[in-house]
C-alpha cells in the first residue's frame, strides 16, 4: 500500500488527491488531505466571492474526492513554521508528500504610503467577507465614502462588486454577521478601479465586468477619453483581437456612452486606466488618497509615463496587483519565481529531485490559470508520483499517521468534525433567519468541529 500525505485541501491538493485515486498503476493508495484550517476547499470557501454561487457549488466535486473511502481529510495540522510539523518529521509518516499551499501572499504597490491605516490587500479584504478565521471577523468598518481599488483582473472586480452591493442581497449568501453589518452601514458611495494599463490588456473576464453593469443602485462609468487612448480600442474593428479583449472593449463602449448619474444615492463604479499609482496620500493619520502618475501607450505594447499626476480621493485603498508564494521552513524556495524548484513536480534539492517530496498547484507553477488549471497540474505530477512508486514502496511510512499526530501533541479535525461545524453553521443561519452562516474565528470553529453547542 502507497500512503500519500497532500498539503492543502483546496482545488490542487483535492485534484491530487483525486489523480492518485483514478491511476490504475498502483492499485492500492491512501491519501491523507492535510490542511491547516479545520475546513476544506481552501480559495473555493474563502477566496470565491458570496453571490458566485456557481463557482461555490464547485464544493460538490471537491467534496466527492475527500469523501472517498480512500481518503482522509485531516484539518487543523500545520505544516512547517512556527509550531508546526517541519517537512523532514511529515516525511517520515509517509511514502510521498505533494504540497500544494498555493500562493498566500500578495504583491506589494512598494510606494510610499502603502502602511498606512485605511490601506489593506484586496485578499485581505476577500478574506474578511468570506470568514477567514485569520481576520478579526470586525477587520473593516467601511466608514470611507471613496475607496480605491488599485488592478484590473477578476479580484478587483469582484471586490469593487462587494463594496458596490446592498446588503440585503448578500443576506442570502454566507456572508458570516459582521461583515454583512458592517456592509449594511457602509458609507462607500464611489469606488475607482485603476490599472496602469489600458482596457485591451485588462485580465477580468466578459461574465465578471458584466456583472458590475447589473448591480441595482450602482452605475459604472468609464471615460471615453481613457478608452480612446488604447490602440487596440481605437482600431477594434481592423485588429485580430482575441474574443475576451473584443467583448470587454464591447461592454466598456456602452458603458462609456452613458450619462453619469445625478444622485448621490446611487453608488458609482468608476473603472479607469492608464493610471499607475506613485504614492498613497495620508491626512489625520490615515489613507486619503491615492497619486497617480498618468500612463500611456509606448508603442511596443507597455506603457510610459507621460509626466502628468492625478489624485484620486480615497479613505479605503485596496490593492489586487497578484499574489506570490511563500517560502515553506524546510522546502527549497525560488524567492524570484515565489515557487519550489521542481522538475514535472519533483522537488529539487541543490537541482536534484528528492526522493518523495512533490508539488502541485500555485506553488509549483505560479498563481496563474483558472480553477480548471490545477486539474492538469496535479495530473503531470501524480504521474512523476506513480513513476517513482517502486522505490517510494520501499521507504518506510507509518501504520497510522494520525496516531503520531497525536501523540506529537496535535489535535486533527477529521471529516466528521468539518460535518459537525457543517451543522453549527446551518443551525447559526436559521438563528439569523438565512441560509448557513460561515462562523469566522478559530475558537468557533474548533468548537463546532467539537460538537460542542450541536
Amino acid at each position: 500500500m502507497l500512503r500519500v500525505a497532500v498539503v492543502g485541501s483546496g482545488p490542487s491538493g483535492v485534484y491530487t488527491a483525486q489523480a492518485l485515486l483514478n491511476q490504475s498503476l498502483v492499485p492500492e493508495v491512501r491519501v491523507h488531505v492535510l490542511d491547516r484550517l479545520p475546513t476544506p476547499y481552501g480559495l473555493v470557501r474563502y477566496g470565491v466571492a458570496p453571490d458566485h454561487e456557481k463557482i461555490k457549488s464547485l464544493q460538490n466535486s471537491l467534496r466527492a474526492v475527500l469523501e472517498d473511502e480512500r481518503v482522509t481529510f485531516v484539518g487543523h495540522v500545520q505544516i512547517g513554521g512556527a509550531g508546526g510539523v517541519p517537512p523532514a518529521r511529515l516525511a517520515e509518516l509517509y511514502h510521498a508528500v505533494v504540497y500544494c499551499v498555493g500562493a498566500a501572499a500578495d504583491r506589494p504597490l512598494a510606494v510610499p504610503g502603502e502602511d498606512l491605516p485605511g490601506s489593506w490587500s484586496a485578499t485581505r479584504f476577500v478574506s474578511w467577507y468570506s470568514a477567514h478565521p485569520d481576520i478579526a471577523p470586525d477587520g473593516f468598518a467601511l466608514e470611507a465614502r471613496s475607496a480605491v481599488v488599485i488592478g484590473v483582473g477578476n479580484v478587483a472586480v469582484d471586490v469593487a462588486r462587494i463594496l458596490a452591493r446592498g446588503a440585503d442581497e448578500l443576506r442570502a449568501t454566507d456572508v458570516p454577521r459582521a461583515a454583512l453589518g458592517a456592509l449594511a452601514g457602509s458609507r462607500v458611495r464611489e469606488v475607482h478601479i485603476a490599472g496602469r494599463r489600458g482596457p485591451s490588456q485588462a485580465r477580468f473576464t466578459t461574465k465578471e465586468l458584466r456583472e458590475l453593469g447589473a448591480l441595482p443602485g450602482a452605475r459604472v462609468v468609464v471615460d471615453p477619453v481613457e478608452l480612446a487612448m488604447d490602440p487596440a480600442y481605437a482600431a477594434q474593428e481592423g485588429l485580430p483581437l482575441p474574443a475576451v479583449v473584443r467583448r470587454n472593449l464591447e461592454v466598456l463602449r456602452g458603458w462609456s456612452a452613458q450619462r453619469e448619474p445625478v444622485s448621490d444615492a446611487v453608488r458609482r463604479i468608476r473603472l479607469r486606466f492608464f493610471l499607475r499609482p506613485v504614492e498613497l496620500l495620508e491626512r489625520g493619520g490615515r489613507v486619503a488618497g491615492v497619486r497617480f502618475a498618468r500612463t500611456a501607450p509606448d508603442g511596443a505594447g507597455g506603457v510610459r509615463d507621460t509626466g502628468a499626476y492625478e489624485d484620486v480621493e480615497a479613505q479605503l485603498v485596496l490593492r489586487a496587483v497578484g499574489y506570490r508564494g511563500v517560502e515553506l521552513p524546510g522546502l527549497p524556495f525560488d524567492p524570484v519565481r515565489g515557487t519550489v524548484p521542481h522538475a514535472a513536480g519533483r522537488v529539487l534539492r541543490d537541482g536534484v529531485p528528492s526522493p518523495g517530496e512533490y508539488v502541485a498547484g500555485w506553488i509549483k507553477r505560479g498563481p496563474t490559470g483558472v480553477i480548471g488549471s490545477n486539474r492538469s497540474c496535479a495530473k503531470e505530477t501524480v504521474a512523476s508520483l506513480i513513476e517513482d512508486a517502486p522505490l517510494l514502496a520501499r521507504r518506510p511510512a507509518a501504520e497510522d499517521p494520525l496516531a503520531v499526530l497525536r501523540a506529537w501533541g496535535l489535535r486533527p479535525v477529521e471529516w466528521d468534525g468539518w460535518l459537525s461545524i457543517e451543522r453549527a453553521e446551518a443551525a447559526l443561519g436559521r438563528s439569523l433567519g438565512r441560509g448557513p452562516v460561515k462562523i469566522p474565528d478559530w475558537q468557533g470553529l474548533l468548537a463546532a468541529a467539537r460538537g460542542e453547542g450541536d
